[in-house]
């Protein structure tokens, strides 16, 4: 890894080997992708799909679609987006469309252009012998 996936597992590294008073290696890298991987994959792509940051893993024609399908509606998305890049799923995205009383076919179609659940096959975690290797624009 030579990018923000590898600076991320390597902080990690060294700080749960500083906790253990020994260096962990490559096991510390794997139990950052087992356990960090998903939201690092998340952020990006949520970043991409907003036009905030060009990540080359996600298709160009995807960079900023958010701001182009949704112009009228950018407060809904950078609601949904802020809740997604927090951890929320999307019944915990629809669950919060209701209490608010925010018109459910458009969370729906915010939702179904992000695929959150997508992101999982698309990036899945890298095995053990082939560390995260991301690259960014």
């Amino acid at each position: 890894m030579t990018d923000d996936a590898r600076e991320e597992a390597e902080r990690f590294r060294w700080l749960e080997s500083e906790k253990a008073g020994h260096g962990l290696g490559e096991e510390a890298i794997r139990q950052w992708v087992t356990l960090y991987w998903p939201a690092f994959v998340r952020g990006r792509a949520l970043e991409h799909l907003s036009g905030k940051r060009f990540w080359l893993e996600m298709p160009r024609a995807e960079f900023g679609v958010l701001l182009r399908e949704f112009p009228d509606r950018q407060e809904l998305v950078r609601e949904i987006v802020t809740r997604l890049a927090a951890g929320a799923d999307n019944l915990n995205i629809l669950q919060w469309a209701t209490d608010a009383a925010v018109a459910i076919d458009d969370v729906c179609n915010v939702l179904q252009r992000i695929d959150i659940n997508g992101l999982r096959a698309r990036f899945p975690p890298p095995d053990d012998a082939d560390p995260p290797h991301i690259v960014h624009g």
